[in-house]
């Protein structure tokens, strides 16, 4: 591992620490990794970095006790006419990091990320930062200033109404290798969409993830699909 690769490790341990924090006492987490309290305080504040070797430790732990699906259905909450609301995940930057990190492990190939606005921006940035790729995504509506997109009509089953997708024609090179991700696949029109655009653009699809999906429509998504939670 060069010097980079280990600053990084020590940097992502302090993120998977800092979740640990949010379900164990400093307490608990000084028995766990026989530690005293101080130096876990020092590590979570961000004032020092631990070395390699209690990184590692720190990320095992992490990885063997926690279930990002069961933490991603925690979050989602249900009112009484059935609609849920998965704000609480979208607002959580260490958790969308941990899931950025659950793609890039799966889809380390891709180039650029696709989405379209507006959940699924924060999930596409971050997953495009630890990438170390650009994120694009395509409006409902057109922008003043661009006067060239690529347009993608699809008809949403919950509505029934005629929507279009909107990305500017540069957005995407061709042969590029796009990765779609999206935070909620219901019927599955928005990201079919989402992959008709990217394919106007040339580009090479090399997967599709979503958050949570809902019900059969992951099904015709194809086998490079991935999603954590299936209600």
């Amino acid at each position: 591992m060069n010097m980079a690769e280990s600053m990084k490790l020590r940097i992502r341990s302090i993120e998977y620490l800092k979740m640990l924090k949010k379900e164990h006492t400093y307490a608990d987490l000084s028995r766990i990794f026989d530690l005293p309290t101080t130096v876990l305080n020092r590590y979570i504040m961000g004032k020092v970095l631990p070395n390699e070797e209690r990184a590692q430790t720190f990320i095992a732990h992490f990885r063997k006790k926690y279930s990002l699906p069961e933490e991603i259905k925690k979050r989602i909450t249900c009112d009484k006419d059935g609609y849920f609301d998965n704000s609480t995940i979208l607002y959580d930057t260490l958790l969308l990091q941990e899931i950025a990190d659950y793609v890039a492990e799966r889809f380390s190939d891709a180039k650029k990320i696709l989405t379209s606005e507006t959940d699924g921006i924060p999930v596409a940035c971050n997953i495009a930062a630890r990438l170390g790729v650009d994120a694009v995504y395509a409006r409902k509506n057109r922008e003043v200033g661009i006067t060239d997109y690529i347009e993608e009509t699809y008809v949403p089953s919950s509505s029934g109404n005629l929507m279009s997708l909107y990305l500017p024609r540069n957005a995407i090179q061709k042969n590029e290798k796009v990765l779609i991700v999206d935070d909620v696949l219901r019927s599955g029109e928005t990201q079919r969409a989402l992959i008709k655009l990217a394919e106007r653009s040339g580009a090479s699809i090399c997967g599709v993830f979503v958050i949570i999906s809902i019900g059969d429509g992951a099904q015709e998504m194809g086998e490079n699909f991935y999603t954590l939670v299936n209600l």
